[in-house]
């Protein structure tokens, strides 16, 4: 079973959206780009995938490509603004 550290993400950019390939599914982190921004709107992991730190391995991804990029970032998605407050580290991103 694959740890944090072992899963991969991808941003595809074509589909405004960072994709977690696995086996059993693959997990996905919807965003919207807007000027100087970066709107994170939904996260999914299929059940197969849940509990194996997925979700955050997404969260993280995009996080860090908004940090990379200099974007402010909106977390509309519940689950990504639950993720910064865990991990307040990335709280500086949050757009007021």
């Amino acid at each position: 079973m694959p740890s944090v550290t072992e899963t991969v993400v991808v941003r595809v950019p074509e589909q405004d959206r960072f994709e977690a390939r696995m086996d059993e599914g693959t997990g996905v982190l919807t965003y919207e780009l807007r000027p100087g921004s970066i709107v994170f709107v939904h996260t999914v992991v299929p059940e197969a995938l849940e509990g194996r730190g997925v979700g955050g391995a997404l969260a993280r991804a995009g996080l860090d490509y908004a940090r990379e990029q200099g974007l402010g970032v909106v977390p509309q998605c519940p689950f990504v603004k639950a993720w910064i407050e865990r991990h307040p580290d990335y709280a500086d991103l949050v757009e007021n």
